[in-house]
C-alpha cells in the first residue's frame, strides 16, 4: 500500500512516515499543498493523509482541488483544527475520515488500515437535474432561484430520487429509505407525497417532468421524457 502523507512540520512528518514504512507502508512525504498535488498527479496512493494548515495552497483548496480529479481517492483529514465545524467542513468537502492533533500513531495507523480495506465513491453534497438542485448539507432544494418549500418527509423522497437518478426506484424502497422502520403507511403515502412534490415544483415554474411514475412498479426521477 502506497500513502502520500502531507504535513508541513517535517519533525512530525519523519516520525510519522518512519512509523508508517515500518508498518510495510511504502510513503511519499510532501510539505506543502503545491508539492502534494504535484505528488497526487505523477502518482498512484492508496490512502492520502492531509494535513489542513498547509503552505503555498491550503489543505481545504488541495481536497477540493483531489475531489475534483478522483472521486474514489481515500483521504484522511489529520489536523490541529479540532472545531466541529471544521470537521463537518472537511468531510463535507469529500474526505473520508478526520483524525485531529494530537493523536495516536496506532490510531492514525488503523483508520489509515480502514481506509485501504473500504472502496469509496464520493459525490458531490449539490445534486442537479433539470434545473433542479438538491444540497444535501442545507437540506434543502430549490428550482432556479425559487426555493421549495417542501417538507421533510418531502425532500428524504426527492433527494433519494435525484441520489439515483435514471434509476427506478421501487415505492416499499422509497418507504425503507425516508420512514422509520417503525412507522405505519396508508396504501398510498408514497403517493401522496410525491404528488406533493410536483405541485411544488410546478408552483416554481418547474415545466419539465423531473418524476416519472412508472407504472406498477415505483417512481424514476430524471431527464424530461
Amino acid at each position: 500500500m502506497k500513502i502520500l502523507f502531507v504535513e508541513d512540520e517535517q519533525e512530525l512528518s519523519d516520525i510519522v512516515c518512519t512509523g508508517l514504512r515500518k508498518c510495510n507502508y511504502s510513503v511519499d512525504a510532501a510539505y506543502n499543498g503545491e508539492d502534494a498535488l504535484e505528488f497526487y498527479r505523477t502518482y498512484d496512493y492508496d490512502v492520502i493523509v492531509l494535513d489542513l494548515n498547509l503552505p503555498i495552497i491550503d489543505g481545504l483548496e488541495v481536497l477540493r482541488r483531489i475531489r475534483q480529479m478522483d472521486a474514489k481517492a481515500k483521504i484522511l483529514i489529520l489536523s490541529a483544527r479540532s472545531a466541529v465545524d471544521d470537521r463537518v467542513k472537511g468531510l463535507d468537502m469529500g474526505a473520508n475520515d478526520y483524525l485531529t492533533k494530537p493523536f495516536d500513531f496506532l490510531e492514525l495507523e488503523a483508520r489509515i488500515r480502514t481506509l485501504c480495506r473500504i472502496s469509496y465513491i464520493q459525490i458531490a453534497n449539490i445534486l442537479e437535474c433539470n434545473g433542479l438542485t438538491v444540497d444535501m448539507a442545507a437540506k434543502s432544494v430549490s428550482y432556479g432561484a425559487i426555493k421549495l418549500p417542501l417538507t421533510k418527509k418531502e425532500y428524504a423522497i426527492l433527494e433519494y430520487l435525484i441520489l439515483h437518478k435514471n434509476q427506478v426506484i421501487g415505492t416499499r424502497q422509497l418507504m425503507e429509505h425516508a420512514w422509520d422502520s417503525e412507522a405505519d403507511f396508508f396504501p398510498d403515502t408514497v403517493k401522496y407525497h410525491i404528488h406533493s412534490i410536483k405541485k411544488k415544483l410546478a408552483e416554481a415554474g418547474c415545466k419539465k417532468n423531473i418524476i416519472h411514475n412508472v407504472r406498477g412498479v415505483g417512481y424514476m426521477a430524471g431527464d424530461e421524457k
